[in-house]
């Protein structure tokens, strides 16, 4: 029974390790509670505040303020040394104007790009003063080594004016601790420059004031922007929350699936290295404040849309959101181009019109999710994406351009929709491929051999190729259908390392791996013929090879090339169809139909498909005429071998159709049938 911990005083509790699945954690006080490597998977933490404890949040108060006060001595020390400008003596002037010049760099650029860029135009400055200062070596000694002196002491108060900047940060961090930081930092600076102006005068002194004021509005207007996300400031941000997150709570390392926070306070919580698969986040408090280490928290747009459900537009392009929980949330027009969403929830997520090009959906769980308009363009869905009452209408195969605003429309008639269930349907096919694309300098030999070796391997993968699709001059597809549950991940790194050290090879030792292998010989001039002169149809950018299914198991049965002969008018090859048939009997059992009947049928099937395009209706009908030809002596070994080739093309043929084109349908019904009786079954 999970354990009850709600509403209670937890602050400073040590739950490090313990298996704590299930728990109740619901408005309860956690401040403080160290939860580092525990069991928290599917723990409700609603309404619970985290954060630190009274004790450490004092301890860090006073930190501030001492921070708060050596900006204030250490700006006013900047401002004494820039105040040398007015001294009579010409190593102290050039030191002066050293130090300011330095300060107008470090200003200009810490405001425009962030305080990392400005140490680093310091760097530069300073290296600069140096060598003006090496240079007055040669004029006198001592004038130059005080220079460099004073440029070193600069260099020294800059550096430490980082330190500064974090002070501020965190003076920001806490807010109730501002007032009394920033009154203590300007009540000890008027103090110094009192004590300067004694020692250089009314116009030094004045020139002291103006570089510890503005020096100390620097590192609050730095502070304020870092606390407020913006990315220049990033790295105080980050200094600043690690160091308000000691002595909060922790859950570093803690399994935080399925867990719930919604309405927590989860002020200076440390999140390091926790698993955050399906975590609610809804309407969280302070998320900002949480110490994320490389989960997906780190990202600001990310935390908004957790929190509020409303991502309508954004763009979260490239980020690594893998396991996030976006269940309901509004996703309307959002690009996810090249994200990881692996094993994400979307369940009943509102994903109308977004952009999944490229985008990882291993294991996503998209269950009831609107996807009506989405752009599908090589998305990555497995056998493990849940896409069960997907409601869809139509996706998009491509991104929009503007002279194609609705590139490869699925259904193709716009006037059709996917009717409940469809959508799922229509995608299955491509969930049991695995997918090989070369991208550069394809040897086809290689890929024949590499390939081969790969079937016999792992016969319990049942590897099938189905399809081979050209892109661009020199690329190509090589897909695979696969058995399923199968790790495509290891099959493809298995095959590319074969692949790239058989590539390595010359041709003759290629040669004597392969010898006569027929098989191989078949497959390595198909690729080649693909590569040079296929005979293709274009969808979108990519060039289709129309090449057929090859079998890789029993013998090495491959499949010519599709579309060797001239495409002849449907209605004569229709016809000619249709002669060869009626030269078959007529099946002895009206209720049992035979060859002549199943070819009749495929044959209507084929003509009626309003997705195959007429070339390759052409080459269907041909593989039908050649079933009918052979089929008046079916059982012969030598006509066997060729109704099986003639199977095995009219399967590749029908592979990149979708699974609710009818033809489909009426080839997994008819094809294993006609197998059958020429004894292939």
């Amino acid at each position: 029974m999970a354990l009850d911990f709600s509403g209670q005083n937890l602050r400073g509790r040590n739950f490090k390790g313990h298996n704590l699945a299930g728990a109740n954690f619901s408005y309860a006080d956690i401040r403080g509670a160290n939860f580092t490597n525990a069991n928290l998977t599917g723990a409700n933490f609603s309404h619970a505040k985290a954060g630190l404890q009274r004790r450490w949040a004092i301890f860090l108060v006073l930190v501030s303020w001492l921070l708060s006060g050596l900006s204030g001595f250490l700006w006013a020390v900047n401002g004494s040394v820039v105040s040398l400008i007015f001294n009579s003596r010409l190593e102290n002037q050039i030191a002066g104007w050293t130090a300011l010049i330095v300060l107008i760099a470090f200003f200009f650029v810490t405001i425009r790009q962030g305080v990392a860029a400005g140490l680093g135009a310091v760097a530069f400055a300073i290296a600069f003063a140096i060598i003006g200062a090496l240079a007055v070596i040669a004029a006198g000694v001592a004038a130059g080594a005080l220079a460099v002196a004073f440029a070193f002491a600069f260099a020294f108060t800059l550096a430490v004016d980082f330190a500064v900047v974090v002070a501020g940060a965190l003076a920001v961090a806490f807010a109730f601790t501002v007032a009394v930081a920033l009154a203590f930092a300007v009540a000890f600076t008027i103090a110094v420059i009192v004590a300067v102006i004694g020692d250089l005068g009314v116009a030094s002194g004045a020139v002291a004031l103006a570089g510890t004021v503005a020096g100390t509005l620097l590192s609050i207007y730095i502070s304020w922007r870092a606390m407020k996300g913006d990315e220049k400031h990033s790295l105080i941000h980050n200094i600043a929350i690690a160091f308000a997150a000691i002595g909060g709570t922790s859950f570093r390392g803690a399994n935080l699936t399925n867990a719930d926070f919604t309405q927590a306070t989860l002020k200076s919580t440390d999140l390091r290295n926790t698993i955050l698969i399906c975590t609610h986040w809804h309407q969280a408090k302070m998320l900002d404040r949480v110490r994320p280490g490389l989960t997906y928290l780190q990202y600001e747009k990310v935390r908004q849309l957790l929190v509020t459900g409303q991502g309508q537009d954004k763009n979260f392009d490239g980020q690594k959101l893998r396991g996030i929980n976006l269940k309901e949330a509004n996703l309307a027009d959002a690009s996810f181009i090249g994200a990881d969403l692996s094993e994400a929830n979307l369940q009943d997520a509102d994903l109308s019109r977004v952009k999944l090009k490229q985008t990882q959906l291993d294991s996503t769980d998209l269950t009831g999710a609107i996807l009506t308009g989405a752009y599908i363009e090589d998305w990555g869905i497995t056998n493990t994406t849940k896409l069960h009452g997907v409601r869809c209408e139509y996706v998009f195969m491509r991104l929009p351009t503007k002279e194609d605003p609705d590139p490869l429309r699925k259904p193709d008639n716009n006037k059709e929709v996917f009717a409940d269930g469809d959508f799922a349907d229509f995608i299955q096919p491509i969930f049991d491929t695995l997918d090989l694309y070369h991208n550069q300098g394809v040897d086809p030999r290689a890929v024949a051999i590499a390939f081969k070796n790969l079937a016999e391997n792992h016969p319990e993968a049942e590897l099938e190729i189905v399809a081979m699709e050209k892109r661009g001059d020199d690329k190509i597809l090589l897909r695979a259908k696969t058995a399923t549950l199968r790790d495509k991940s290891q099959l493809s790194a298995e095959y590319f390392d074969d692949y790239n050290q058989l590539k390595a090879l010359s041709q003759s030792q290629q040669l004597l791996l392969i010898e006569k292998d027929s098989y191989v010989s078949d497959l390595k001039n198909m690729l080649t013929t693909a590569l040079g002169h296929p005979k293709s149809y274009t969808q979108g950018n990519t060039i289709m090879s129309d090449i057929s299914g090859i079998n890789i198991q029993g013998s090495s049965n491959v499949s010519g090339i599709a579309g060797n002969n001239s495409v002849a008018n449907l209605g004569t090859i229709s016809g000619n169809v249709s002669i060869a048939l009626t030269q078959l009997p007529d099946a002895p059992d009206a209720e049992k139909p035979g060859i002549k009947e199943l070819l009749s049928q495929l044959q209507d099937a084929i003509i009626q498909s309003t997705y195959l395009p007429e070339e390759e209706k052409a080459e269907a009908l041909e593989q039908v005429k050649t079933l009918a030809e052979v089929g008046k002596n079916p059982q012969e070994s030598t006509k066997q071998k060729t109704a099986k080739t003639a199977i095995t093309m009219l399967k590749g043929i029908f592979t990149g159709l979708p699974a609710v084109a009818s033809l489909v349908e009426a080839g997994n019904k008819l094809l294993p049938a006609i197998a059958k009786l020429f004894g292939l079954g």
